[in-house]
Formats: structure tokens, C-alpha cells, sequence
């Protein structure tokens, strides 16, 4: 696959905080238009990982591409050039809809036409035409994250980086949370999305198991389950877990 079809690049991508390894030695490549999946339990690095791909966080050792980006040399533009919606809710909940879009429009240097272009889109798009004068404080958890993913794309970018984005959410806004994030897929964007829930790797082009800072598997869900003969992915992350943690004990 050439460069200009490969979304993110990872070589040997290593960060330490002091003597403790978060992430080690990761290698990726994560191509166009596709849904990776990167899982893992909490404190596995996933996090870690994806601040550093959205050039939040300066790496210790190794190389990273993304969009073509050094994320040593060039995490400033990097961060121009990619959708980021962070675990926790990012939006301001004392702000109205509307000031929330004119707020994170004006953070990506979008003019005053393309945010009341983009207001009016969202507005349709996630029928939230009469809610843009609400505080956000007071719409319903589903229409916060759809919002929320809606902000943190006002730009168009071609990346979008989800950190454990249906954290805290009932099954059903999580159902409809992953029938965006395969529309957006279907329209030719990178979604690369951390997650602990092991059902929604199903959703997944690809995936990756994240243990103790290292990825112990990476292949599509169908091919992981054919691979270790089980039946759900979350059987297959049980059994590479106890796999690992066994070796470890040796």
C-alpha cells in the first residue's frame, strides 16, 4: 500500500513517564477510509497512544506519521488536520449549542459564514435545529455526543481519533453512535477509535489488543476469532490476556 493510503504510520512508538512504560514499541499502519479499532482494558496505553497520534503528547522514541505529519516536527499542523473527541465530554455544558459550534469554529479559523453554514448543516444533519439556543448542559447524553463528534469535525478533516467515545452511554446511544462513525467511514475518512467494550470491536474493519503497552494482536474481527476458535472477541482479549499474563508469570 502506498504512503498517500496509509491514514497513520507507527514505528517502534514508545513513551515513558520516568522508569514506567505506557506504550512500547508500537507499530501500525492504519489505512484510508477504514474503522481501526484500537482496544484494550483501562491503563493498557490506549489513551496514551492516541494523544500522541493527535500530537498532544511528544512521543519518547520511534516514528509516527499522521496525514502524512511528522508527529515530532509537525504535531502543531497535525492537530489542525484531524478530528479529536476525548473521553470525557469536551463541550462546554454552560454554553448554548450555538456557542459551543461558534466557539470550536473559531478554534479551527473557520470564517463567520462557514460557522453559520456548518450551524445550519449540523442542525439538519442531527435534527438539532431547535435545540441550538438550549444549554448543553440540558439535551439528552445522545445529542452531547453527537455533538461533540459534530464539533470536533467543523473543519472536514480527512482523521478522526475517538477516545473512548460511548464511555458512560446506554447500549442504544452507543448503537447509534456507531452508525455515524460507519457513515463517516463510508464517506472516505480515517476513524481511528479506542474503546474497552469488547462488542463494539465487531464494528471494527480492523483491530488491535493493547496489553501493558504493547500490542498483542492486530488483525480483522473474522480472522481473530477463526485464529484463537472463539466465538466474540471478548473471549478471544480473555484468552490473549491470560496468555500474556501466564508468560509473564514465567
Amino acid at each position: 500500500m502506498s504512503d498517500n493510503e496509509i491514514s497513520v504510520f507507527t514505528h517502534q512508538l514508545s513513551k515513558q513517564f520516568g522508569t514506567f512504560t505506557a506504550v512500547d514499541k508500537v507499530d501500525l499502519e492504519v489505512n484510508k477510509g477504514e474503522i481501526f479499532g484500537f482496544l484494550g482494558a483501562n491503563g493498557a496505553g490506549k489513551s496514551t497512544m492516541i494523544r500522541m497520534l493527535c500530537g498532544l503528547l511528544m512521543p519518547s522514541s520511534g516514528e509516527a506519521r499522521v496525514a502524512g505529519l511528522d508527529v515530532f516536527t509537525q504535531n502543531e499542523k497535525i492537530k489542525m488536520n484531524i478530528g479529536y473527541m476525548s473521553q470525557k465530554f469536551s463541550l462546554y455544558n454552560d454554553l448554548t449549542v450555538a456557542e459551543n459550534i461558534d466557539f470550536y469554529g473559531g478554534v479551527y479559523s473557520l470564517s463567520r459564514q462557514a460557522i453559520k453554514s456548518k450551524k445550519e448543516e449540523i442542525g439538519i444533519s442531527l435534527d438539532m435545529s431547535d435545540q441550538m439556543k438550549r444549554i448543553t448542559g440540558d439535551i439528552p447524553v445522545g445529542l452531547k455526543q453527537r455533538l461533540a463528534l459534530a464539533c470536533s469535525m467543523l473543519h472536514d478533516p480527512q482523521i478522526i481519533f475517538l477516545d473512548e467515545p460511548t464511555s458512560g452511554v446506554d447500549p442504544k446511544v452507543r448503537r447509534d453512535f456507531w452508525n455515524i462513525i460507519h457513515q463517516l467511514a463510508q464517506a472516505g475518512k480515517t476513524v481511528f477509535v479506542t474503546t474497552h467494550f469488547m462488542d463494539e470491536a465487531e464494528y471494527c474493519h480492523r483491530i488491535s489488543i493493547m496489553h501493558e503497552g504493547k500490542i498483542i494482536a492486530l488483525d480483522t474481527p473474522e480472522n481473530l476469532k477463526t485464529k484463537y476458535q472463539k466465538d466474540s472477541i471478548q473471549n478471544v482479549f480473555i484468552t490473549l490476556i491470560r496468555r500474556q499474563k501466564n508468560a509473564n508469570a514465567q
